[in-house]
């Protein structure tokens, strides 16, 4: 055999090796429930987005059931700029007026949604935008920040979630369908509210009692200090507690987190925080014994 030889035969093996160790998860999350949010800069890199809805269809080809929520951030950000308005936040949340929920909803929908629709499509697998311009499954009330004082801070058009139409979703999935929902809520009054995608993932994977939600962004997981090697594969929401009382665990990773307890409260068994930018780090966290990411769970 020459070395050539040696080598392929040795890249087949390492290959078959991988498949019988996903074998076991496969079989394990098979009918189940995971529900990936997808944000951050993998928004913005094609290549990177199709590459893990690649991942997403094969999840739906081995019998699981991925729910898809998503985010948008910098695309508004950019439409917004386009439109002459400056992107205010506060307290990590974009102050949203009339204008900006326009364009909030016309960037989720239309430049966002649809186009993941379509890629999964041409995956070879069924998918259904669930937004405010169509289906919504969101439903909620408007959101207001503390301020001092015991004041409320108004931030606009901003909401949180109360109530999931999980029985739709459910519906779809029984379907053979990949649900894939835009992070824009009807309130009570048939109004639009803006909702945090990392927020409205981890509701929906509450209301849906997922056995998984995967937060997949630009970001490797969870440090427990400044060096590289801090990352930690696993952490419980106690450490988690004490990692944001330090003050290591701040600003857009709070809402990560926060997303993680909601799920975890309600019966999700594990949930996960992935960097988009590695290839197949969806499928390496679920279907690998050690993972890629920071695994979350409650004790």
């Amino acid at each position: 055999m020459t070395p050539t030889d040696q080598r392929n035969l040795d890249d087949a093996v390492e290959k078959a090796k991988a498949l019988i160790e996903a074998h076991h998860y496969i079989r394990q999350f098979a009918g189940k429930v995971v529900v990936v949010k997808v944000g951050g800069s993998i928004m913005d890199d094609p290549h990177a987005l199709n590459r893990l809805l690649t991942d997403v269809c094969f999840m739906r080809t081995v019998s699981m059931c991925p729910v898809i929520v998503h985010g948008g951030g910098k695309a508004i950000t950019d439409a917004m700029k386009q439109a002459g308005l400056e992107a205010q936040f506060v307290q990590g949340r974009r102050y949203t007026d009339d204008r900006t929920l326009a364009i909030v909803e016309h960037v989720l929908v239309n430049e966002v949604n649809r186009p993941i629709i379509q890629t999964i499509s041409e995956g070879g697998h069924e998918a259904m935008g669930l937004h405010s311009l169509g289906s919504c499954v969101l439903f909620g009330k408007r959101l207001f920040l503390p301020g001092e004082n015991d004041r409320r801070i108004d931030i606009g058009f901003v909401g949180e979630v109360e109530r999931v139409n999980a029985e739709l979703l459910h519906a779809l999935i029984r379907a053979g369908t990949i649900p894939v929902i835009a992070p824009v809520a009807r309130d009570s009054g048939g109004g639009k509210l803006n909702i945090n995608a990392d927020s409205a993932a981890g509701e929906v994977a509450a209301a849906m009692k997922a056995e998984k939600l995967v937060l997949v962004s630009d970001t490797h997981g969870i440090r427990t200090g400044e060096d590289e090697d801090s990352l930690a594969s696993s952490l419980t929401k106690p450490q988690i507690e004490q990692l944001i009382d330090k003050g290591v665990i701040s600003a857009g990773m709070l809402p990560k987190v926060e997303a993680c307890f909601t799920a975890l409260a309600e019966g999700v068994n594990k949930t996960h925080i992935v960097d988009g930018r590695i290839p197949h780090s969806l499928l390496l966290e679920i279907f690998s014994r050690q993972g890629i990411g920071t695994q979350i769970v409650l004790n």
